[in-house]
């Protein structure tokens, strides 16, 4: 299989590409699915979210603040 980046990956192989989504390839081809969840109920107003693509997770920050988190009602995959 080869990817959106044009690397070859053999079949049955696993991999974490740079968008932080977990593919896989098989003889149809190749299947991704994100790796990470989505902030989906939060103060908007205050808080703002903010992804890391190093560690592949979102973090909901007061605006005027980064070092204070803000409480998340419902995380969606």
């Amino acid at each position: 299989c080869h990817d959106g980046n044009g690397e070859l990956h053999e079949f049955g192989s696993h991999w974490r590409n740079a968008d932080c989504y977990d593919c896989f390839c098989s003889g149809a081809g190749i299947e991704c699915c994100s790796s990470f969840v989505r902030p989906v109920s939060y103060d908007e107003e205050k808080c703002v979210s903010i992804f890391n693509k190093d560690i592949c997770i979102y973090k909901v920050v007061e605006k005027d603040d980064h070092s204070k988190e803000c409480p998340v009602k419902e995380w969606v995959g």
